[in-house]
């Protein structure tokens, strides 16, 4: 029986893939025999590092530039170098993303929100508006956002990030019900907090809390959340659409 979790003669697009999620996304595909390209926001040495790692001889299965999301030039310029990479791209993983620090409502100005909103939302947006319609003439794709239980349920001093991920489980949805009559699956994945250098903005006392309130007692791992994109990407996903996984530990519970 075939293996359905296998990637082989698929190429992907990851974005903020240099490390975090979007880096344990990468090596898992890269693993399961796809072919990826990555991008990274001016961080050369991890992704330099990642590529050496996963593809020491150079053969090109893993390669990365760097791109503003928020940017609908370097956007655009992220697919035609990946049309002219990898060729056609089979997946794509909306994996950049940034956080927005512990700020009451009432401190959060007008830049930070658009900082935050930009890089999330739009950024997500903008992404898959660049890979969406080559998928939609091929009649087959898959398109995985990534958002937050904080979409969910929402978070003190996080207003800002929490409306930036529940745009995306809203974007997540509206466009699978577009996509789908043409083979494209959208689905997007909402995890807890994780241990990346994005959960490690916050303060000592916040991850301390924060870790002794999970029913688990911990924050997740990178290794823990990389399988679900895996599960949206291949063909043991082939009847998920429009769906948000949230592999949270409980958090969500809370």
């Amino acid at each position: 029986m075939a293996d359905p979790f296998d990637l082989s003669g698929r190429t992907a697009v990851v974005t903020g893939g240099s490390r975090g999620i979007g880096a344990g996304i990468v090596e898992l595909f890269v693993q399961h025999g796809a072919t990826v390209a990555f991008c990274h926001r001016d961080d050369d040495a991890n992704a330099a590092a990642l590529c050496a790692r996963l593809d020491p001889d150079g053969t090109g299965r893993v390669v990365s530039r760097s791109c503003d999301v928020a940017d609908v030039a370097e956007v655009d310029a992220l697919a035609a170098w990946a049309a002219e990479t990898v060729g056609h791209v089979d997946i794509v993983v909306t994996s950049a993303g940034v956080g927005g620090g512990d700020l009451p409502f009432t401190e959060i100005d007008p830049g930070e929100w658009d900082r935050v909103v930009g890089v999330n939302l739009r950024g997500t947006y903008l992404v898959a508006r660049a890979f969406y319609e080559p998928m939609r003439q091929r009649g087959a794709g898959r398109i995985i956002t990534i958002s937050s239980q904080l979409a969910y349920k929402g978070g003190v001093g996080l207003a800002h990030y929490c409306a930036s991920k529940a745009g995306v489980v809203g974007l997540t949805r509206a466009l699978a019900l577009e996509a789908a009559p043409f083979g494209v699956l959208v689905n997007g994945i909402a995890p807890g907090p994780v241990d990346t250098a994005l959960l490690n903005g916050h303060s000592d006392g916040w991850l301390r809390d924060k870790k002794a309130s999970l029913p688990l007692g911990r924050v997740g791992q990178v290794e823990e959340i990389a399988p679900t994109a895996l599960l949206l990407a291949s063909e043991a996903g082939s009847n998920y659409v429009g769906q948000t996984l949230s592999p949270n530990g409980g958090d969500v519970l809370l």
